[in-house]
């Protein structure tokens, strides 16, 4: 099957003179996103040919300690509704929420 459209999503990294993160933009005119700030970002890919995720873990200098709590928080949970829809196994996708609940109580999120 050929490619009918193809969509673009841009990241846009201001550094400092050390090159630490000081501003994240991120733009997704397929989704109505054009140039919104962020104060953190996890980018995973899967490389087929190594078998192996490669990843982007960016957060500015600004960014609240209590905040990216949550923020690991929120990403634990989509990863578990992810793994769902990928592989609709329930049983993992339950302790994966498990340990989610687990997570936010010992952070003192809930």
């Amino acid at each position: 099957m050929a490619v009918a459209h193809t969509s673009e999503i841009k990241l846009t990294v201001g550094l400092d003179e050390n090159r630490v993160p000081e501003e994240l933009n991120w733009t997704a005119q397929d989704g109505g996103v054009e140039n919104e700030e962020a104060k953190a970002m996890m980018l995973s890919v899967w490389d087929s040919k190594n078998r192996e995720s490669l990843k982007i873990d960016l957060w500015t200098k600004d960014m609240p300690v209590d905040e990216m709590k949550i923020f690991f928080h929120q990403t634990l949970v989509t990863m578990a509704d992810t793994f769902m829809k990928a592989t609709q196994d329930e049983k993992m996708t339950a302790t994966m929420k498990d340990f989610c609940d687990y997570f936010a109580e010992k952070l003192e999120l809930k």
